[in-house]
């Protein structure tokens, strides 16, 4: 076989539709669109619109709102912290941290810190140390097993804009007096 002897095989390519070729191509006038008009245009986007009424979902009210600083804490349950050390992911002897947690990969990202959830049991004598919190229950369950719980201070969005701001000074607003000679 030769390269100009290669051809695809049979049923696997298809020619292109050619619309707008007349009335006899069966593909003519609207061009497969099937009205005239705004909707037989590209790019025009007219859906949730009402013919010039207001549309439904402006006229709904609104509930709620979504705190942009609001924590983003990684949850962690007793019972995946249990599993963990039980597969020797995490040394139960040695104090287990937010970025142990990440690194063993029982955690994938720490964001703001790490929420320990009180689902399951836990075994194990554990030391956890790291930002974020607790539930009363999962303090009383690491308690209870003989382990601590040391909480660090989190670093959550509304410390870290803190962080970054600069201290506000107050502009002298009145004119400087020019030097007399």
């Amino acid at each position: 076989m030769k390269l100009n002897q290669l051809k695809p095989n049979e049923g696997a390519t298809k020619n292109r539709m050619r619309v707008g070729r007349g009335i006899g191509s069966g593909k003519g006038k609207t061009a497969g669109r099937g009205v005239k008009g705004q909707k037989a245009r590209t790019g025009v986007s007219i859906k949730g619109f009402e013919g010039g009424q207001t549309p439904l979902y402006m006229r709904m009210p609104k509930r709620g709102f979504n705190n942009v600083l609001r924590a983003d804490y990684a949850e962690i349950t007793l019972r995946d912290l249990q599993k963990a050390i039980d597969s020797k992911k995490l040394d139960a002897k040695g104090t287990v941290t937010d970025e142990t947690l990440q690194q063993s990969g029982v955690i994938k990202n720490i964001r703001d810190g790490v929420r320990l959830v009180g689902t399951g049991a836990l075994k194990s004598k554990v030391e956890l140390s790291f930002r974020g919190g607790a539930t009363a229950g999962a303090k009383a369950a690491v308690e209870k097993a003989g382990g601590s719980f040391k909480l660090n201070e989190a670093k959550t969005k509304s410390t870290k804009k803190a962080e970054g701001a600069k201290p506000y000074k107050k502009k002298d607003t009145k004119p400087k007096k020019k030097a007399s000679k």
